[in-house]
């Protein structure tokens, strides 16, 4: 659909949700990989559920951009997981996206920024070197999914980030049944930590065994009314 680069991004991403309301997610990522090689990259944190949505994208074009933010304070089980993925499922570009040093320095000189300012430490390790990472790229993939908590109920196919990219979140309509499903009928291998009571895996500060019963989220920055880090905040789309 070349005529969708000339649409307004908000008639663009309300088109493109109708026209993938009722697809798999498949059949919503290969037209979005085909028409966008190059211009599209996947963002991923190696995490719980990443390796539905990694070996979707490896079966359909490995060739895609993966951009996985080493935070510098992940957990040691992510790093390890994060290469044994990458080489069973012959992932072919994945960048490695770490914080500027400099920044570190000055911001985070003892990596203690998160005890007091939980925004500014993912603004430093996150959000700020994935803007950088996502600049030569037109449109990025996610895997966020309504399920997973409170806050992402009403999550979109397709939306805006604040640069005003389209941002597809292709496994957003996907349950809890879905992802088991997908690992057991091609075999994938689960993040360590799953096992040991960790459902969603962020940086090892900031991530505790979530309580039996709550969103899959709940020991992300627990105790915080912090929800996302500021990667996927919502954004209204801007008539652009």
């Amino acid at each position: 659909m070349p005529y969708l680069n000339d649409m307004p991004l908000e008639a663009r991403i309300a088109l493109l949700n109708r026209r993938d309301a009722d697809k798999t997610a498949q059949d919503i990522l290969k037209p979005a990989l085909a028409l966008m090689t190059q211009k599209i990259a996947l963002v991923s944190s190696f995490g719980a559920d990443s390796a539905v949505l990694l070996h979707m994208v490896a079966q359909i074009a490995p060739e895609t951009p993966v951009l996985f933010i080493d935070t510098l304070m992940l957990f040691r089980a992510t790093l390890n997981f994060q290469k044994q993925l990458a080489k069973q499922l012959s992932l072919e570009n994945v960048k490695h996206i770490t914080p500027y040093p400099g920044r570190v320095f000055l911001q985070d000189t003892e990596g203690l920024l998160h005890e007091s300012n939980t925004d500014a430490c993912c603004t430093l390790r996150k959000v700020e070197p994935l803007k950088q990472a996502l600049s030569p790229f037109s449109a990025w993939i996610a895997g966020r999914k309504r399920h997973q908590s409170a806050t992402r109920s009403d999550l979109s196919i397709w939306e805006a980030d604040a640069a005003g990219r389209l941002k597809l979140n292709s496994l957003a309509h996907w349950s809890k049944h879905d992802i088991t499903a997908y690992f057991e009928t091609h075999n994938l291998p689960q993040h360590p930590l799953i096992e040991k009571g960790y459902p969603s895996i962020g940086c090892a500060p900031c991530t505790f065994r979530a309580p039996p019963g709550m969103d899959a989220r709940a020991g992300r920055c627990a105790g915080q009314s912090k929800t996302e880090c500021g990667i996927h905040l919502p954004v209204k789309p801007r008539n652009t």
